[in-house]
């Protein structure tokens, strides 16, 4: 009798009663640390993309992925920020003269940067 193709390829069976149950284990992938950003890549991938969630998770890049997009992202929407703070003018004169504009300003620069850094990179396949 033939060996199963798990078997020829190396894989094992431990018994449990009267079961043999494969041993399979996740890759260890290094525990990298992340944040908002990653988090929001990670429930995305969950909701959307599950099969692509599931073959990370196995394959064992998951959390490295997590954390390069949360860099990535962070580093994105900074200079976003900058840039159109920049491009508007928003200064440290004006948040001393009219902190209520600077503040209604500012919030919205760092909703589009939101915006921006979600569909370039958080929300993509």
């Amino acid at each position: 009798m033939q060996k199963p193709s798990f078997e020829q390829n190396g894989g094992t069976y431990r018994t449990v009663g009267d079961y043999r149950i494969p041993n399979i284990t996740l890759p260890t992938e290094a525990s990298k640390s992340f944040g908002m950003w990653g988090l929001k890549r990670k429930d995305y991938l969950m909701q959307h993309r599950r099969v692509m969630f599931n073959i990370m998770l196995m394959n064992g890049t998951l959390w490295t992925h997590l954390a390069e997009v949360d860099e990535q992202t962070s580093d994105m929407f900074s200079r976003l920020v900058e840039k159109m703070k920049v491009n508007e003018g928003i200064t440290e004169q004006l948040k001393a003269d009219n902190q209520m504009e600077w503040v209604a300003r500012m919030n919205n620069i760092e909703a589009r940067a939101r915006e921006i850094v979600n569909h370039e990179l958080i929300f993509t396949a």
